[in-house]
């Protein structure tokens, strides 16, 4: 792993290890010990949609930069079937699942810059970033 990776993710195994990878790298990067547990919930939850949502995906975690500050993007990326209500989905408490609601609302709080791309049939794209606290 150098400035990036990329995890497909298929099973619950992929989760754990997307998660891993990108705590290993937000450390190099020089995140505090508590961005490191924010970068890897945010992970967790996207990795989590893919799967529940799309059945399968990838998650691609990057180096950037910019100006004097470091920071990680993260790109949850899926093939499933869109999201239908974008708008109820990033609502607090809004779950299609039955669970609490708090997957794409959560990354959204936990990230400094969050966007989600869905086309109905065509699938879903998160990106998010987390800028160190130089």
């Amino acid at each position: 792993m150098k400035d990036g990776f990329e995890v497909p993710i298929r099973a619950d195994g992929d989760i754990v290890v997307a998660r891993q990878q990108g705590r290993v790298l937000a450390s190099r990067l020089g995140f505090s010990s508590s961005d490191l547990t924010l970068i890897a919930t945010a992970i967790s939850e996207l990795a989590r949609n893919i799967l529940q949502y799309a059945g399968m995906g990838e998650i691609a975690v990057t180096h950037v930069v910019d100006g004097p500050r470091p920071g990680l993007v993260i790109i949850a990326r899926d093939k499933g079937p869109g999201i239908t209500d974008l708008r109820k989905a990033l609502q607090e408490g809004y779950s299609t699942s039955g669970g609490l609601g708090l997957g794409l609302p959560g990354v959204r709080r936990l990230m400094d810059e969050f966007e989600v791309a869905s086309e109905m049939g065509q699938g879903t794209t998160v990106t998010a970033k987390k800028w160190t606290r130089c």
